[in-house]
């Protein structure tokens, strides 16, 4: 099996990653697997050039081929934000997704007179293997912002998405649902065909 390392520590995202990788003969690690190396410092203006930038600082890190992505909530009302600052979004004021719901629904209240805001979720992902990226891929889901958060399902944003064609938010669906319509499944399984097909 060959070795992969994904980029991350968050463990919602590793068993969606997980679940969609599942069955290639890869052996799958996350970064707990690699303690010594340190974080590389998110430079990048947008969701592909930090995928890109975390792909190449931890492949050349480790040796290993690295999956890097970097993936974010964009809210219309509030001009795409908290956009690639979704993990760090009011972190003086609203250091937990709960604090960070009622940030955002203030913001957008003070802004726009409601919660309601066409939103979307964006994943970049960058594949790395022999100190190069071969593959990039982008994906998105378009929903909607909603009060108050619904469902205790998934992770992070989750809660306060709605997603219209399964009227429901994306924390109030399974698993295996959630990665046919979500943002990483989509950029993931684009990943999953070129890895098969590389062999």
């Amino acid at each position: 099996m060959r070795p992969l390392l994904l980029a991350t520590t968050n463990q919602g995202k590793l068993r969606e990653i997980r679940q969609i990788l599942y069955g290639l003969a890869l052996d799958v690690r996350s970064l707990a697997d690699v303690p010594a190396v340190t974080e590389p410092e998110e430079t990048g203006t947008t969701f592909d050039e930090n995928a890109r930038q975390k792909a190449l600082h931890y492949a050349a890190a480790t040796g290993l081929s690295v999956v890097a992505e970097d993936s974010g909530l964009e809210i219309d009302d509030l001009d795409g934000a908290p956009g690639i600052y979704s993990a760090r979004f009011g972190a003086d004021e609203a250091p937990s997704y709960p604090e960070k719901f009622e940030l955002i629904y203030r913001r957008l209240r003070e802004r726009r007179g409601r919660v309601e805001s066409p939103a979307r979720f964006v994943c970049a992902l960058a594949f790395v293997a022999k100190g190069s990226v071969v593959f990039q891929e982008r994906g998105t889901v378009e929903g909607h912002i909603v009060e108050p958060p619904r469902g205790s399902g998934g992770f992070g944003y989750d809660p306060i998405f709605f997603y219209p064609p399964f009227a429901v938010t994306l924390a109030e669906l399974d698993p295996t649902r959630k990665a046919s319509v979500s943002h990483r499944g989509a950029a993931f399984r684009k990943l999953r065909e070129y890895l098969a097909q590389r062999g």
